[in-house]
């Protein structure tokens, strides 16, 4: 398998089915709190923030491509692994506005200051171990770059939405929970037809039914950069508790 049947195999289809029911719903008149513009814009950002760091991967020989499984590259990074950039927003994204469209806002509640700073606190710790494990090199190198790009925008957005995302944990857990564990799958698929290759190197070696911890890790903080920024960007339309 190449790595654009990868996106043939497991991003298509989703994305069919999930834009097929986002249009269902707008046909039947179904009202959405989220502008349309941030479901567009939020791939362009991970497309200029990922690319960088991703290039610096492949550079440092984090993740290697087997010769014969991608179109070519530009730069370091195969020209799928962009369009993975562009696809992978879209599906958490179209994910989380079917999420949005059943679940009901939570009430207003009184603002909890003390949620907020702990989401701060929780990010801002992993990203100094971030920048700690990525110094250092070795079998932490991957973990630490992973928490360094990732873990200081996401304490930046509860630092400026905190209490929106504690108001609504609920949605994110629901928004970020089924399309983290669907990439997981699909990537320990295309680590076992060797699409892709995670040197053991750089890794520290744990794995769940597979799939180095890293990779879970992953995906589930590109998920929650994905569905907080949708949530954040949504803020102005609606209430918000004083």
């Amino acid at each position: 398998m190449t790595y654009l049947q990868f996106h043939l195999v497991f991003l298509a289809p989703p994305l069919l089915v999930l834009a097929a029911l986002a249009a269902r719903r707008g046909q039947r008149g179904a009202a959405t709190r989220d502008p349309a513009w941030a479901l567009w814009l939020l791939p362009v950002i991970a497309l200029v923030y990922t690319t960088p760091w991703d290039n610096y991967l492949v550079a440092r020989g984090v993740w290697t491509y087997p010769p014969g499984r991608v179109v070519g590259t530009l730069g370091y990074v195969p020209i799928e692994e962009y369009l993975f950039f562009l696809l992978q927003p879209v599906l958490a994204g179209l994910w989380y506005r079917l999420v949005r469209s059943w679940s009901a806002d939570p009430a207003p509640a009184e603002a909890r200051e003390a949620a907020r700073w702990s989401g701060v606190a929780f990010f801002g710790v992993l990203s100094v171990a971030g920048v700690v494990l990525a110094a250092a090199g070795g079998r932490g190198l991957y973990l630490g770059l992973i928490l360094s790009w990732a873990c200081p925008v996401l304490a930046g957005m509860w630092v400026l939405a905190g209490r929106r995302l504690w108001r609504h944990r609920r949605l994110l857990a629901l928004a970020v929970g089924p399309p983290t564990l669907y990439l997981w799958i699909a990537d320990r698929v295309a680590i076992g037809k060797g699409i892709w290759e995670i040197a053991d190197a750089t890794r520290t070696g744990a794995e769940v039914f597979g799939l180095p911890i890293e990779e879970a890790l992953f995906f589930l903080v590109t998920n929650l950069l994905v569905v907080q920024g949708l949530l954040m960007f949504a803020a102005e339309h609606e209430p918000v508790a004083r």
